[in-house]
């Protein structure tokens, strides 16, 4: 890229670095509480006006009330027996992160597809921003064509671009940068 370019990690340019073990308690009892089904108190993790922002499929989420009501009791109410495995977890400052999946028991209607009682593993991503010892962001990535896929559905219509991984297609060659 030539000339100027953007401004780069905006919003972890001013993190507090003491902040590191604070944030890691938080983070670490919110995902205890997570496994442990808790909704009606997971309000000591999670600010009352928190955000949590997913990608397409998941939504967003504005407040606690949200997040209870629109994320947490339909995903139990769609996945049972649920277990979070946060494959690893970065802290910085008042940032945390991980990636991991669940593992959990399709016993209700997700997405329209009524339940089939596989037990299936769903990949995430999250990004956590800890403020007064309260989750105030939440970012985060749910692999939802992966879940799709296990229950029988292939959102991308063979689409998908694992058919170049497989030799199934050849990629197109870019046109030059003008």
């Amino acid at each position: 890229m030539k000339g100027s370019r953007p401004e780069q990690a905006v919003l972890t340019k001013h993190t507090d670095m003491s902040k590191t073990a604070e944030t890691r308690a938080v983070i670490e009892g919110m995902v205890d509480g997570l496994n442990d089904h808790r909704i009606s108190d997971i309000g000591d993790f999670f600010a009352e006006t928190f955000r949590w922002m997913g990608n397409t499929g998941c939504g967003t989420k504005d407040g606690l009330t949200e997040f209870q009501d629109n994320w947490q009791k339909p995903f139990q109410a769609a996945f049972h027996d649920k277990v979070c495995v946060d494959e690893a977890r970065l802290y910085m400052g008042e940032w945390a992160a991980a990636f991991g999946r669940q593992e959990a028991t399709h016993g209700g209607e997700f997405m329209g597809i009524a339940p089939t009682g596989k037990r299936i593993e769903i990949r995430y991503m999250d990004f956590w921003k800890v403020e007064a010892e309260r989750i105030v962001d939440n970012y985060v990535m749910v692999d939802f064509p992966h879940v799709l896929a296990q229950l029988g559905v292939d959102c991308f219509n063979g689409e998908g671009w694992e058919a170049f991984d497989r030799g199934e297609k050849i990629p197109p060659t870019p046109e030059p940068n003008r």
